[in-house]
């Protein structure tokens, strides 16, 4: 018997009871729970050992949700700041690194493609206009041409705001699609994100092949770190629920992808927030050419180490506490 079943077996009469107690006070049967705040405390203490231990996801989440129901009860107002700071801070790193093997499935799936395509572009500059239309290969060269109005004139704030608002909608868009399509077995999740690698590694091999790398790296290094993580996070999470279906072990398909949503959410809000992130770089310090390059280049890989630590040592030491 494992550690985690020896402290279910010793707590689970205390949660049923509690969870009977927590109905009853929802209910309008306030005068029913005389000892409920000292209940209360002990949950909270069971869901911090629960957290601490890495219990179970699904145990801690049964927890979790007890104890907002408690502070509800108690406080009258739900935890909605402390839930967003401990999302942040610890739930969403730890699930990252919890599905590392469909993090690496999904890195493999994205940036393979990607370099590839580079690789054949560069090697072979024709090959583009089997990749990219003649119209989306005149706007690439257009966006990134360093004698095109866009880098003769410096934005304005109305045209930043606009372009943030394009670039979230676009963003979570493409995130959303490679996320969802994990429903169709995850081989939806998994086309999305070898077309997405295919796209951009053909017009980084393009504007190599047309001189203009040098305003297509400065551009897109710092936001790069948050959209390009946040796109093989969503494949990651796609391949969750694919595998749910591919594989649902002894649970039924229906219950092992309610299962797997379940895993998988945490994740979900973690890429939304970072392609939300992502969006405002682009808009508001992305297009800053007249900036230095080696002020441009520095935020670039301070961006990339950020997402880097945070993802791979945020909340840790919770976990072996």
């Amino acid at each position: 018997m494992t550690g985690q079943d020896r402290f279910v077996d010793r707590h689970t009469a205390d949660w049923e009871s509690l969870e009977g107690v927590l109905d009853r006070l929802e209910g309008g049967q306030t005068a029913a729970a005389p000892d409920f705040p000292q209940a209360y405390r002990r949950l909270c203490q069971q869901l911090a050992l629960a957290r601490s231990r890495a219990y179970n996801p699904e145990l801690v989440d049964r927890l979790n949700r007890m104890v907002l129901r408690g502070h509800q009860q108690l406080y009258g107002r739900p935890l909605i700041a402390p839930r967003l700071m401990e999302g942040i801070q610890r739930t969403f790193p730890a699930r990252v690194r919890q599905e590392w093997r469909l993090v690496l499935a999904s890195t493999v799936l994205f940036v393979g493609p990607l370099l590839l395509t580079v690789l054949a572009v560069r090697h072979t500059p024709e090959a583009i206009h089997s990749i990219l239309n003649p119209a989306m290969l005149d706007n690439v060269e257009r966006m990134y041409d360093p004698a095109s109005e866009q880098f003769l004139h410096e934005r304005t704030a109305e045209t930043d705001i606009a372009m943030f608002g394009f670039y979230i909608r676009n963003n979570i868009g493409i995130g959303f699609r490679v996320f969802a399509s994990g429903l169709l077995a995850g081989l939806g999740s998994s086309f999305f994100l070898i077309f997405n690698g295919v796209s951009i590694g053909a017009v980084i091999g393009h504007l190599g092949n047309v001189g203009f790398s040098s305003t297509l790296y400065p551009f897109m290094i710092a936001h790069g770190a948050f959209e390009l993580t946040a796109i093989v996070l969503a494949g990651a999470a796609g391949l969750r629920l694919g595998l749910a279906l591919i594989a649902p072990g002894r649970h039924s398909r229906r219950t092992a992808l309610a299962m797997a949503a379940k895993t998988a959410m945490p994740i979900v809000y973690g890429f939304t927030g970072m392609l939300v992130i992502a969006a405002g770089l682009e808009a508001f310090w992305s297009p800053r050419h007249t900036l230095p390059l080696t002020l441009r280049y520095g935020v670039g890989v301070a961006m990339w180490v950020l997402v880097s630590v945070y993802l791979l040592g945020a909340g840790r030491r919770d976990e072996t506490r």
